[in-house]
């Protein structure tokens, strides 16, 4: 279990490990890199919004690159991935979202960042979602990538995980909350009542989470729970796609 110290009174700028984030390379160690076939590049896409849980926009980077930095660090010395930079600017469906971008907008920002990785030798990607909004985006996106330049996509998002942001179909919410709580070390703001937005999302409007908020002290327990539960289970993943055979050839577009 993550210990308590790993809720520092102030959070650093950047969260990463320190061994598999790719901007702290120098550029002849990613192009001695062994074993290309084989390693993981992780795409991380978080998005910003008001999910009604008293936390900043920033709510999806803050608790997905924590998940993706513990999870790095429990992969084993030999199979460790490479993590790219955050991609911030997301598809965006709710009036809530802050900062969104259109889908073809948030497909091409992808797809240029997965030929970057695929020009420096690398071809398994896993884009790494935090967002609700971007889970078709991102099967759509990953099935374009494999066919139009051969790379090996997987996508991965933190609903999978039992941290789901949905407002609707979650039944994660408070645990979302709690872990925010516990990383941030400030207790969620009180969330009143809003006005209906027009519809825009079907019936999935984002609301305030009912109901009283973990104190932090607790959420501080509670939250190393929850952060070594969520990494363990995408250190499996990462590691399972590791021994994923290479693909054998690249598809010929239709």
């Amino acid at each position: 279990m993550t210990e308590p110290d790993s809720f520092p009174e102030i959070p650093p700028l950047c969260v990463a490990d320190d061994a598999t984030f790719w901007p702290w390379k120098s550029s002849p160690a990613i192009g001695a890199w062994h074993k290309r076939d084989g390693t993981v590049v992780v795409l991380p896409l978080v998005g910003m919004a008001d999910w009604g849980l008293g936390h900043p926009l920033d709510a999806e980077e803050t608790v997905l690159m924590h998940v993706l930095r513990d999870a790095c660090r429990l992969v084993a010395a030999d199979r460790k991935p490479l993590v790219v930079p955050p991609l911030r600017f997301a598809f965006g469906a709710d009036p809530s979202c802050a900062f969104a971008v259109d889908p073809p907008t948030a497909h091409a920002l992808i797809a240029e960042v997965a030929a970057s990785v695929a020009a420096a030798g690398f071809r398994k990607i896993v884009i790494l979602n935090s967002s609700p909004w971007s889970e078709e985006l991102c099967n759509a996106a990953a099935r374009d990538l494999r066919v139009s330049r051969g790379l090996h996509l997987f996508h991965i998002h933190l609903s999978a995980l039992d941290l789901d942001f949905h407002p609707v179909r979650s039944r994660s919410r408070r645990r979302v909350q709690t872990l925010l709580t516990a990383l941030s070390g400030t207790e969620p703001a009180d969330e009143k009542a809003r006005e209906a937005p027009a519809a825009q999302w079907a019936d999935e409007s984002v609301t305030p989470l009912a109901g009283p908020a973990v104190p932090l002290p607790e959420a501080r327990t509670e939250g190393a729970a929850i952060l070594a539960s969520a990494a363990g289970r995408l250190e499996g993943l990462i590691s399972d796609i590791w021994e994923r055979a290479p693909l054998a050839a690249k598809l010929t577009p239709p």
